[in-house]
């Protein structure tokens, strides 16, 4: 059997129509019109008899069920099976919901319902995912693979601080003076692999982890990562460029103690959090700079001799709230879906914090007690792709990536569905918004590393 490596690329537009609701806050927006589209990128990688798709979504999410629906349909078009279909969100907060149900959880009594542009939108987004995925397919050509580390500094920041009463918060908010100092340690990696194909362009896939969370407002954007890909397309010759984000769940663009100028083209918003549509460009920019530190001398691979996949279901125990936990809760809850959140005695994120907290416990009332969780890895010769399908704290893309057996690990977030956070453990006991909000129980992330090392050390052998 011949192990030529090849492999295809497709991108196509994923806009969502005027009026629909945009996913990612607590509060209700809708898309008053469009700064840059939004895109579906596919990648078919084939080895042999073998092939893997990977795609990716300028999307904040999308929910598991519907996840799973999709990756029936491409492998049902393309013949390539589920376990090998890996579609990934890039979790940008200016686009729009998948799921109507989402809708209404998160904006409250202030909401206009949007839950039939959302599920046409659903349908729309579906065909998309099969049409890129077999454009991909049918684009298929012999190729060779390389890939290499950049960096890119001081635009991601840890987003969870110890302030000086001993709490810990979120976003506290830029120069504020009770901040003591971040918890937890950057990740600043930039990973690129690139595959030279013969007769067509250049693929570059590109990790990085960070909030997709920089523009705010009520137009679609596809954020950092869109610039990042129009950037890298724009200063090498016949390149495509792929984005899949990092473990981002504690990180983000906000530097709460900013040297001149940084806070150039940005605006304080409603949550405390510095934005801009400008700030998105010049962090597209700079991820692109370490894309173009390495693609030139990337460590070029004599032979891609197979392509390996497995997906596995965890059971990881929930969060369930105490009694106690319930009233206050019900309360909270109670006063944001009838659009009081004035009588919330919380402002910015920690209004968001509790809000969020309260919609956890009220959904976890009565269990379940434990969540079925499906991880996936992919592993093209020595690289490996490790998908996880919420957003990991930077210390679990950290602990992944040490993993021994290949030469480079991609982990990436909400990867084939969308299952909230995991935090840490030690994130449990000191709080902020992460923690209080995730579904799941101290240990999850620890489960995680190890799921992911026994995984990857298995695709190794």
């Amino acid at each position: 059997m011949s192990h030529q490596l090849s492999v295809g690329f497709s991108r196509m537009n994923i806009t969502p129509m005027r009026g629909i609701a945009i996913a990612g806050y607590f509060i209700p927006r809708y898309a008053e019109g469009v700064l840059d589209d939004l895109h579906v990128r596919a990648t078919a990688v084939t080895v042999g008899e073998d092939t893997v798709l990977l795609i990716a979504l300028d999307l904040l999410n999308v929910q598991t069920p519907i996840m799973n629906q999709y990756r029936k349909q491409i492998s049902e078009a393309t013949g390539v099976p589920v376990s090998a279909i890996y579609v990934h969100c890039q979790h940008t907060h200016t686009g729009p919901y998948v799921d109507p149900a989402y809708e209404s959880k998160s904006s409250g009594k202030n909401a206009h319902p949007t839950t039939q542009k959302i599920l046409d939108y659903q349908k729309f987004l579906g065909q998309r995912l099969v049409d890129a995925a077999m454009t991909a397919m049918e684009d298929r050509k012999p190729a060779r693979m390389g890939y290499g580390v950049g960096k890119a500094s001081n635009i991601a920041f840890i987003r969870r601080f110890r302030m000086k009463d001993g709490s810990v918060r979120t976003n506290p908010g830029v120069n504020n003076p009770d901040i003591v100092a971040p918890i937890g340690e950057l990740d600043e990696r930039v990973s690129v692999i690139r595959f030279d194909r013969e007769g067509g362009s250049s693929v570059v896939m590109v990790n990085y982890a960070d909030h997709p969370d920089v523009v705010g407002g009520n137009l679609i954007s596809a954020d950092w990562p869109g610039f990042l890909c129009h950037t890298v397309e724009k200063a090498l010759d016949n390149v495509d460029c792929i984005f899949f984000n990092g473990a981002q769940g504690d990180v983000n663009h906000v530097n709460v103690h900013p040297a001149p100028g940084f806070l150039n083209d940005m605006f304080m918003d409603f949550d405390d959090v510095s934005r801009g549509y400008g700030h998105a460009r010049y962090m597209g920019r700079v991820v692109a700079g370490a894309v173009l530190q390495v693609f030139d001398k990337v460590a070029y691979v004599d032979e891609v001799d197979q392509i390996r996949f497995l997906e596995k279901k965890v059971e990881i125990p929930s969060n369930m709230p105490t009694p106690e936990e319930l009233v206050e809760a019900k309360r909270i809850n109670d006063l944001h879906l009838a659009g009081k959140d004035a009588e919330i005695p919380f402002e910015g994120m920690m209004l968001t914090t509790v809000v969020a907290e309260a919609g956890r416990m009220i959904r976890l009332a009565d269990g379940p007690t434990s969540f079925p969780v499906s991880f996936t890895a992919v592993a093209i010769g020595k690289v490996a792709f490790f998908g996880i399908p919420g957003e990991p704290f930077n210390g679990i893309g950290r602990a992944i990536k040490d993993t021994e057996g290949f030469d480079l690990i991609i982990p990436c977030c909400l990867v084939n569905g969308s299952e909230g956070y995991f935090p840490m453990k030690d994130a449990y006991d000191e709080g902020g918004y992460e923690a209080r909000s995730s579904i799941f129980k101290a240990g999850v992330a620890e489960l995680i590393i190890a799921q992911g090392k026994e995984m990857l050390t298995e695709l190794a052998k």
